[in-house]
């Protein structure tokens, strides 16, 4: 199979979809990778790497996107959309119930799409999207410190404050691998830390690998409300695999925070958690609403890109081999968990969650 790897077109993403080393693994199996020059740039590989490792480098987006099976990082850029066909196989995050256009072209242009974020392992895990939530959920807690500083329009706290100054109050909606991982971040960097999510059990856990240092609360909309008020740092962590995120912090809460509180909300791929919620870029981060700065970067990871792509491509190579070795169709009948991230097969809706978001029910179609 034909592999390409055109570079990232979305604002100031320096992810790659594919590394070097793993070129080398898919040459070695046969196969051959195009990748278009300057991919790798923004994760420090050079062109000559790729070329040492077996890829083909190619000169243009286009003749990237020609390949048989397209491996990027983010949902294609609405410049790209010229390059989807019925013959294309797309390997790359989605998040297409937050995308209705970007579902729309590729149900119009007749490919496959595969999304990271809903293939499913039998434990309910989701092991594409698991190394890059890891990322953004620690990176949630030091982007929060960063704007919770003055001159950034911040309440001018540091976060853990230092002794006889009570340290930042940080709330985290979700706990889960992005609630988790930014919990256990500001544990360290000593700010009081309250986590909320409906799973009890995974509560209990969290108390117990935190000696009890994290307070966490069963989620609802008075637990909400109060943790939300207090916090200096909001953090949003919540998924509902392959579907829109939940509102579950409204304006009206948002109107209870201090004025130069942060929100960051990592569930905005998806939506967003908070009712104000807006996607930003690297570019212009940031936004205020009723004096909270949001800080809502879609693409939070690529901020990281040496770090990021490396977890990415360790995560997806394994299934890009199986990919290039067996096709779609054999996959799909031996692999339910790769099948279940097929959200868009030759033109039809087969994610449920997808043609739900969008009221899509004629588009649905079946998995071979």
């Amino acid at each position: 199979m034909i592999i390409g790897t055109p570079k990232e077109i979305k604002d100031n993403e320096y992810r790659v979809g594919i590394t070097p080393g793993a070129v080398r693994h898919l040459v070695e199996a046969g196969h051959g990778v195009l990748v278009e020059t300057g991919a790798g740039e923004g994760s420090d590989f050079s062109d000559a790497e790729y070329k040492i490792s077996g890829a083909k480098i190619v000169s243009s987006s286009a003749d990237a996107w020609s390949a048989e099976m397209v491996v990027k990082v983010k949902e294609p850029q609405p410049s790209e959309y010229e390059f989807m066909r019925p013959d294309l196989v797309l390997f790359a995050y989605l998040h297409l119930a937050a995308n209705e256009r970007l579902t729309r072209e590729m149900i119009t242009r007749g490919l496959t799409g595969i999304a990271y974020e809903t293939v499913e392992l039998p434990d309910g895990r989701l092991p594409l999207l698991m190394p890059m939530s890891e990322i953004a959920g620690r990176m949630a807690i030091q982007i929060g410190a960063h704007y919770l500083e003055k001159m950034k329009g911040g309440r001018g706290k540091l976060l853990g404050g230092v002794p006889g100054v009570r340290p930042a109050d940080v709330t985290i909606i979700g706990a889960g691998v992005v609630g988790t991982n930014a919990a256990l971040v500001a544990l360290g960097m000593g700010a009081q830390v309250m986590i909320l999510d409906i799973n009890i059990d995974r509560l209990r856990y969290l108390n117990e690998i935190t000696a009890g240092r994290l307070v966490t609360l069963s989620s609802n909309p008075l637990n909400i409300a109060e943790s939300v008020r207090r916090a200096d740092l909001l953090v949003g962590g919540v998924l509902i695999k392959g579907a829109k995120a939940p509102k579950l912090v409204t304006r009206e809460m948002i109107k209870t925070m201090n004025s130069g509180s942060v929100v960051v909300d990592v569930s905005v791929d998806q939506g967003g958690c908070v009712e104000t919620t807006q996607p930003t870029t690297h570019s212009e981060p940031i936004f205020s609403v009723d004096g909270v700065i949001h800080y809502c970067v879609t693409n939070m990871p690529g901020a990281v890109p040496r770090t990021s792509t490396y977890a990415l491509s360790n995560a997806t190579l394994p299934y890009v081999l199986k990919l290039a070795n067996m096709g779609v169709e054999a996959v799909i009948q031996s692999d339910p968990s790769l099948g279940k991230g097929v959200n868009i097969y030759k033109g039809k809706i087969t994610y449920p969650a997808v043609a739900d978001a969008f009221g899509l029910e004629g588009e649905k179609g079946v998995l071979p």
